[in-house]
């Protein structure tokens, strides 16, 4: 007589690769299906951001003209940045602690470290919808803000490997700090990210502030936002576009491989 755990290890499991689809398709149609709660949460406040600083202060005369082009590329790197950060590290906090949801994902026929790569991938496109929608949006509140239509292809990769770097970031605090301190470590980390990541002014012209240039450079958002305003407002000074890249590729590669770590350490517990 066939066994019931006999019978399951007869059944032929569907491809790694499909499940990975499956779960990964389930997480976008819910995207889909809650999309403008989604874009009411992603696009208030950069909307305001950019309306105060580049409208309202621009009109009062405390910044220049241009300083539209200067903030606008920040904004939108900023936008993609913490998307990826914030969609991958609250749910995945809620999955180990209040919902269990994740027990559901484990049970899926993928490797544990498959599991956390889908999060981080679901994080990055999220991120990089919340970037892409700033773009027409800070447009039409900035009108005089001069960009060239070659950049939107460039800018698309950029915000999706600034999202990625989010993502990766968001997996490892997400699995780094318990449910409970989550709330804490946010409002620790996540401000001096957004101050510090170069949004609202080019890093090269810190020059004058060596030492704040310094905690600057340590931030990978400040490369996301150095190489949007390297494709978007290229007469900008800015960072290398080459050296921007580079660092956002070996931060998100560096993070995500510590976030799957502790992500299988979490999984097993």
């Amino acid at each position: 007589m066939t066994t019931i755990d006999e019978a399951r290890a007869a059944t032929p499991r569907p491809p790694v690769a499909r499940s990975f689809a499956a779960i990964l398709t389930r997480d976008l149609v819910v995207t889909w299906r809650e999309l403008p709660a989604f874009l009411t949460q992603v696009v208030l406040q950069p909307l305001f951001i950019l309306f105060v600083f580049g409208t309202v202060l621009g009109d009062l005369g405390y910044v220049g003209g241009d300083f539209g082009a200067v903030l606008l590329p920040g904004v939108i790197a900023l936008n993609a940045f913490v998307g990826g950060l914030q969609n991958t590290a609250l749910p995945l906090t809620l999955d180990f602690s209040y919902s269990r949801e994740i027990e559901d994902r484990l049970l899926a026929p993928l490797p544990i470290w498959l599991v956390a790569v889908e999060k981080m991938l679901f994080g990055t496109v999220r991120g990089l919808l919340a970037g892409a929608v700033m773009i027409p949006l800070g447009l039409l509140v900035l009108p005089g803000t001069e960009i060239a239509l070659a950049y939107v292809p460039p800018a698309l990769l950029v915000m999706a490997l600034g999202a990625f770097v989010g993502s990766a970031i968001g997996m490892t605090l997400g699995t780094a700090v318990s449910p409970r301190g989550i709330n804490t470590v946010f409002a620790a980390v996540l401000t001096p990210l957004m101050f510090t990541g170069a949004t609202q002014f080019p890093w090269p012209e810190l020059e004058r502030l060596p030492w704040f240039q310094v905690v600057c450079a340590l931030n990978p958002l400040t490369y996301v936002s150095e190489a949007m305003r390297a494709v978007m407002v290229p007469q900008i000074p800015h960072l290398a576009f080459w050296l921007c890249l580079l660092v956002m590729a070996v931060a998100g590669a560096g993070f995500a491989v510590a976030g799957a770590l502790g992500f299988g350490r979490r999984a097993l517990d």
